[in-house]
This record gives C-alpha cells, structure tokens and sequence, in this order.
C-alpha cells in the first residue's frame, strides 16, 4: 500500500497571511462589528438590506452560523404595527432582529431604557435582548459615548458585515487558490527556502498545491488571465497595476516614511485583494475573484472596484497632462 506524502509546512508569516484571508479585518473596538474572526460567523444584515440578503447569494439555504437583522429606531418606531410587519417577513425583535441605536437624537426620541429593554448577549436566537447601541460622545452635547450589548471583552461585536461572509467549504478553496498563486510567483521557491524550507520541500509543497488546485477546478488559467489574477505567462500579478508580484513581497513589511515610523507595523506589500469589490447584495469572497496585490493599489481600489478606479485614474493624468504638470506633451490618454 502507497503511503501519502507528507506535505511540508508553509514559513509561519505565509501560513499565518493566507490563514487571515478567511478572516474578517477592520472592526474597532467600539464598533458593531467583530474584529479577526471567520468569515462564516454570524452575518448582520441591514432591515433595508433584508429581501436582497435572505438567504446566502451562493445558492445555500442558510448562513452558517445564522443571522441578526439591524433595524433602526426610525424604522422600527415609525412602522405601524411593525411586530406584525416583521413577523410577516420571518423576523421577531430579540429573537433574530434588533433595534440598532447609532445617533443621540435616535437615544432622546425612545429611550430603550425608558421602555424597559435591555441590550442584546447572544447571536442566536433567543437573543437576550431588543437592541444594542453604538452612539459616539459629543462634545457639544456633553455626552459621553453609549456602548449597549456586546462590550464585553470577549464579547465584542454582534457579528460580521453581511457582505464579508463566506461558507467553511468556500474559505478552504480561496486558501487554497491564494497559496496556489504565491506558488505562481516565479520565484516563489528561492524565497521560501531564504525563510527556512528545503529545496525539495518547498518543490513537494508547490508541486501538491497546483495539483489539488486543478483537482478541484481551481486553477482554470483563461479564467485567471481575465481576471487579472495571472499575468498571459502564468505569473501571478497585482489585479490594479498588472505587475508581477515577487514572493518576497508576501515576507517584507510595507517602508514607513522617516519621522513616521510604527514599531509594530505588520502590513506587507502584498495583500489579498478581491477582484470585484466587497459589496451587500453579493457574496464576493469567492474563489477567482481573490488574488493578491500591492498594499498600495489595494488602498487605491478601496471600495470602488478596479474600472471605476481605473477611470478615475485615466481623468486625473488626462488633466495633469494637459495642465502641463506631467512631461507628456499634449498627448490624451
């Protein structure tokens, strides 16, 4: 009987960059949100947002780890009969739905406290509360910020943007893919070995990764080149800027400016990047729709997605061009 490979272990930094990618990010401490946890939590959906985000986009029945809708005060308070509204919908507050306080003026005008409710502790039903708060402090007011449910140390936040969510089996195959396309950079296995694999490991590793990728439908190259994942070569390359990516990039940390400098600064070169942007109403954390790209043309995209971006570029050079700031000529792009 064949016994299986062993397949060697990634260089920590990489294992723990790709391991982040089915995480979600960019939550503080105050907000709703949860910070660095799996993108299969608990979704909060927007009351606005609730016939769009019902059931999951990728065709299953359910979230995983289930669902609170966020409905505001105007909302709630101004709908007639609106228990009755919600249940015709499925929703029941502080069974799978909860009044959400973001403004003062939202706090003076029904006071939860004043009703008798209290703040919300669990994320599935039954809820343990009607509603949680998020209202920042005010100087003019003289109010001091008011945090309700979820503050607790280990229990920050309700759940995830609705829009960050992605199945168990769906983060495994992006893992998958994004280790694939570090594996793509070209030289990817003279970096690893800098960071401590051997030759043949670091060859066994990448040879078992494209293996399983194109095992699993993953590694379809005319879908990759169109979406600007791999470069016509097969080379992995930023989706903004079209250059390739070194692996090296995935190891060393973003340069600071002097004067400015962050001695904890964790932010690489190379992140992940959705190629069409992150959005409510779809759910685009998704295999080839995730690449990686330079920290730089990531922060450039931002929310917009790359077209959008890409216009807006090609109008800013237009006008420095023509207001003879760059040394181009008259030329038109």
């Amino acid at each position: 009987m064949t016994r299986k490979a062993i397949i060697p272990a990634l260089p920590k930094l990489l294992e723990r960059k790709i391991y982040k990618t089915g995480q979600t990010r960019g939550a503080d401490d105050d907000d709703i949100y949860q910070n660095r946890v799996s993108r299969s939590s608990t979704v909060l959906i927007p009351y606005s947002c609730w016939d769009m985000c019902v059931t999951p986009q990728n065709g299953e029945m359910q979230y995983q780890n289930g669902f609170v809708v966020l409905i505001s005060p105007s909302e709630y308070f101004e709908i007639q009969n609106v228990d009755q509204v919600l249940r015709e919908r499925g929703l029941a507050i502080g069974s799978n739905a909860l009044v959400f306080y973001e403004t003062r003026e939202q706090w003076n005008a029904n006071n939860p406290e004043d009703l008798h409710w209290i703040p919300a502790t669990d994320r599935i039903n039954p809820l343990g509360g009607q509603y949680v708060a998020r209202i920042p402090a005010t100087t003019a007011e003289r109010g001091d910020k008011i945090i309700r449910g979820f503050s607790a140390t280990r229990r920050k936040g309700v759940g995830i943007r609705v829009y960050e969510y992605a199945s168990t089996s769906t983060i495994k195959q992006c893992r998958l893919q994004l280790e694939t396309f570090f594996w793509l950079c070209s030289d990817s296995e003279a970096v690893v070995q800098a960071y401590g694999m051997r030759t043949e490991e670091a060859t066994l590793r990448r040879n078992a990764k494209l293996h399983e990728c194109t095992e699993n439908g993953l590694l379809d190259n005319d879908r990759l080149v169109n979406a600007r994942i791999l470069s016509s070569e097969g080379n992995t390359i930023c989706p903004l800027c079209l250059e390739e990516l070194s692996g090296q990039e995935f190891f060393s940390r973003m340069e600071q400016a002097e004067g400015r400098m962050v001695l904890d600064l964790t932010v690489t070169r190379v992140n992940l990047f959705h190629i069409t942007e992150l959005r409510v109403g779809v759910l685009n954390h998704r295999p080839y729709n995730v690449g990686w790209g330079h920290h730089h043309c990531n922060v450039v995209v931002k929310d917009s997605g790359i077209n959008q971006t890409l216009e807006w570029m090609r109008t800013v050079l237009n006008r420095n061009i023509e207001r003879g700031y760059l040394p181009m000529g008259n030329r038109v792009l």
